[in-house]
């Protein structure tokens, strides 16, 4: 597993992958371009360094595959509380260790 910790490194990444996606469907810019409606310049511009409205990236995912998931993957977590008051009694402080004498 990869850990990416900025979002310039995370965007490095995706423009990557997608670009990945992209070879391995045999698809050049200019048809991967027509196919989702996003600008030559624009998927030119992602492909090398990875700006893109959220808009055109899904564009791009929709035709190159991976938007199901990634909706998916910012789906939020479930939860183990109902309320706040159960995350606060819940809460458990840690004991002193007391030291022993010889």
């Amino acid at each position: 597993m990869m850990i990416i910790n900025t979002p310039a490194k995370a965007k490095r990444k995706l423009a990557d992958n997608m670009r990945e996606r992209r070879l391995s469907m045999n698809l050049t810019q200019t048809g991967l371009s027509k196919r989702s409606g996003v600008a030559l310049a624009t998927l030119r511009k992602f492909e090398q360094g990875g700006a893109v409205s959220v808009d055109n990236l899904f564009k791009l995912m929709l035709v190159l595959g991976g938007l199901d998931e990634m909706i998916e993957a910012s789906a939020p977590n479930a939860s183990n509380f109902a309320s706040i008051d159960d995350v606060v009694s819940g809460i458990e402080r840690p004991k002193r260790k007391r030291g022993s004498r010889s």
